[in-house]
């Protein structure tokens, strides 16, 4: 075994063996296996509807002034790259000399 290899074997010094059926995850860690609280279909629904309830729902003047200023932004964005793209492509033309 390489020196490089074995200073990243699970076998050096001062490092245990993994236990038999232990995997090792990145940099020899332990890999720890989360399991998940069983919930019912129920359950699950009477707390995404008691989580739902806390949220503060925006208004429907906030809903559309924010559509607004996303339209604009997305306009502005728009102009702002059509005329960079313009310029580029004005002087890549200039430069190598194509189409004149």
């Amino acid at each position: 075994m390489t020196d490089f290899r074995r200073e990243f074997s699970h076998n050096r010094p001062g490092r245990p063996h993994p236990r038999k059926g232990e995997r090792r995850a990145l940099f020899g860690f332990p890999q720890i296996e989360e399991q998940m609280a069983k919930t019912s279909p129920f359950k699950f629904l009477q707390e995404v509807r008691a989580e739902a309830e806390k949220v503060t729902w925006p208004t429907r003047r906030e809903t559309v002034i924010t559509t607004a200023m996303v339209f604009v932004m997305v306009a502005l964005a728009s102009v702002f790259f059509l005329l960079a793209d313009q310029l580029i492509r004005f002087a890549v033309t200039l430069a190598l000399g194509i189409g004149s």
